[in-house]
């Protein structure tokens, strides 16, 4: 019994110093000279999932951009979400009881846009507390705008005058190019993309191949997995049934240690037919449990 429990507790410290090990780990009961212990291994996944979602915002001068700019604006306000990818991947121990992890958002804008989804309550070319049509509005605004590249212009080639230079004269570029794309947006809106990132937890079952992560709608984006207007996105998990390892199964006569072994199953996450991201994994879930053979000591 001595040379059991021996043989045990230095079984235990190899298994400690490796207890992050993805492809194998103690299974059930084992008594060792620091007491028993009882392990029960677990695979948790996370779904990682990217969503892009492209925004244009019509301004209030948009019928007037052709008549005084000489190009078609957007009419109407636009939303459209798309999938980017999706990634999968272990989720360590240590992180399973955390605090759940913070959705990440990131926005950018382009083509005359700003990071704003809506426009100043005072627009730019309000100048006077009278009252203009919304025609009159857009051909002053238009005008300003002709005026600012005139002076642009001016200031880079030194009509302005001699003593614009250095530091000063990139200040007022700056600020003429500012002015120009908030009266630009009066007439073209706002484009706004904005990508968002999710994290899902998904956690194995040895009878259950597939998960519902959540669901994407080019409408709406990212939704819960209870909202059915939005298209399925699948986590789909394939055992190889192949375990990795090459343990021996021990005689049940002989002293030995139960070891469960992960399956490496190829995991696939997909959207209304498309497939977003493939990996294989090991999962416990999947795998098999044998009986190594402890040494025995002479």
């Amino acid at each position: 019994m001595k040379r059991l429990t021996m043989a045990f507790a230095l079984l235990l410290s190899t298994f400690g110093a490796a207890a992050q090990n993805p492809y194998i780990a103690l299974f059930g009961a084992a008594e060792s000279a620091q007491g028993a212990t009882v392990s029960d291994p677990r695979t948790t996944l996370a779904v990682d999932v990217v969503a892009e979602c492209d925004r244009i915002l019509a301004g209030p001068y948009a019928r007037f951009a052709q008549k005084y700019l000489g190009v078609r604006a957007p009419m109407t306000d636009k939303v459209a979400w798309t999938l980017r990818s999706a990634s999968v991947a272990l989720l360590a121990p240590e992180n399973l009881f955390a605090e759940e992890v913070p959705e990440v958002s990131e926005q950018r804008a382009v083509a005359h846009a700003v990071a704003h989804d809506d426009f100043a309550r005072i627009q730019p070319d309000k100048v006077t507390m009278g009252v203009q049509s919304l025609e009159d509005a857009a051909r002053s605004a238009a005008s300003t705008i002709f005026s600012l590249r005139r002076h642009r212009l001016e200031l880079i080639t030194g009509e302005a005058g001699e003593n614009v230079f250095g530091e000063g004269l990139r200040a007022a570029l700056d600020e003429i190019a500012r002015l120009e794309q908030e009266y630009l947006e009066l007439f073209f809106g706002k484009h706004v993309v904005t990508t968002e990132s999710r994290r899902y937890v998904v956690y194995p079952q040895s009878d259950k191949m597939q998960y519902i992560v959540c669901r994407f709608s080019s409408v709406d984006g990212l939704l819960p997995e209870t909202d059915l207007s939005g298209d399925m996105v699948l986590l789909q998990i394939a055992p190889s049934g192949q375990a990795v390892g090459g343990i021996a199964e021990a005689e049940y006569k002989e002293p030995y240690v139960a070891c469960r072994i992960a399956d490496l199953s190829t995991c696939t996450v997909s959207c209304a037919g498309r497939e977003c991201a493939r990996t294989v994994l090991p999962v416990f879930e999947f795998g098999k449990t044998v009986h190594a053979a402890l040494p025995r000591r002479k």
